[in-house]
């Protein structure tokens, strides 16, 4: 039986078809010249082209080439972590089907690993098609990010990533249905090491998050990682209560117990107007940033499946059943394993 590890290559696919055969071929070349064995498992996200049959090709051809297809477009969180949940290998890692993470980057990662890193971060360094309002808005979110976030946030991280077997079970133990990759792998902690790169362009196909998505991404970053915002609500609160009390107390006593020496002329309808606008500023600010927080506590208690898999085709062998603290392997004598001489003692 071969000592070699495991590596589980995750990456989560959408209508990326035409991609998906050089990505393979890519990794396959340089995995070859590696000492370790590689499992692949593509993540079909409800894909609308044919991103699963291009896939299926590939483990009709390799064993260790597995199809994880889910039912519908559940988001590209919940097919990083369908990945995730179903990787057998002694690490695992994660990059875009799209090429801009460059499959050539996989052996310094591994190197990392091999050094005693559990976690190795994939760094994006800015190139020059980058404009200067991506640059401004990334540097300064991740700026504001890592003043509020409760942990380590790592800054420009991509979710280009290795996690060793102990941080995949441990991430496999987060219940959170809103969630976020990279901010669950920081939050998790463990030893970490980087690689920066430089995001390589597509090679086919259109990007699919836009300014829209992005700016949903930031918010929902900071309101799930981040107490401040519901902090905010009651620090304007706060403010409101400071500045309408004095004033509705200096105004009153002004009209109603000195006869206005001041001349200010305010009527009683303008008082109530003003303290009228004041309250019903600080509760409507309060309520919309708590909605966001019930938002996300309606999500967690509906109990509905982070991800629903239509379709499993490949590796029957490493089927990974998860208990409370570990994955177990099961069903070792299956007729089909990814790599046969890699079942590990994987307890």
């Amino acid at each position: 039986m071969s000592s070699r590890q495991l590596v589980s290559i995750i990456v989560p696919v959408y209508n990326e078809a035409p991609n998906i055969p050089v990505l393979h071929d890519r990794i396959r070349k340089i995995a070859g010249k590696l000492p370790y064995a590689f499992e692949y498992l593509f993540v079909d996200d409800g894909s609308r082209d044919d991103s699963a049959e291009a896939v299926q090709k590939l483990a009709r051809k390799s064993k260790n080439v597995r199809l994880i297809e889910l039912s519908r477009n559940f988001g590209k969180e919940a097919a990083v972590s369908a990945g995730l949940h179903a990787a057998g290998g002694d690490a695992a890692i994660i990059l875009d089907a799209d090429l801009q993470h460059p499959p050539m980057l996989i052996n310094s990662f591994l190197q990392k690993w091999k050094h005693g890193a559990e976690v190795v971060v994939g760094i994006k360094r800015y190139g020059r098609g980058d404009s200067w309002f991506k640059r401004f808005s990334s540097d300064w979110f991740y700026r504001l990010f890592r003043m509020v976030a409760e942990g380590e946030v790592t800054p420009h991280g991509a979710d280009y990533r290795l996690l060793d077997r102990r941080v995949i079970n441990a991430f496999g133990s987060m219940k959170e249905h809103n969630r976020i990759t990279r901010g669950l792998i920081d939050w998790l902690g463990f030893r970490r090491d980087y690689v920066h790169f430089d995001v390589a362009p597509r090679l086919h196909g259109q990007r699919s998050y836009t300014f829209r998505k992005l700016f949903a991404l930031a918010l929902h970053t900071f309101t799930s990682y981040s107490l401040l915002p519901l902090q905010l609500a009651s620090y304007l609160g706060y403010f409101m209560l400071l500045v309408t009390i004095p004033t509705g107390i200096f105004l009153a006593v002004d009209k109603f117990v000195l006869g206005d020496p001041l001349t200010l002329h305010v009527t009683s309808a303008g008082l109530l107007a003003l303290l009228n606008v004041f309250l019903i500023g600080m509760v409507l600010a309060c309520m919309g940033m708590m909605g966001l927080y019930i938002a996300r506590i309606n999500a967690e208690v509906t109990g509905r499946p982070l991800y629903v898999i239509r379709d499993h085709i490949g590796s029957d062998q490493v089927v990974l059943r998860k208990t409370e603290q570990e994955w177990n392997l099961v069903d070792p004598e299956a007729e089909h394993a990814p790599v046969p001489e890699l079942l590990e003692q994987r307890k």
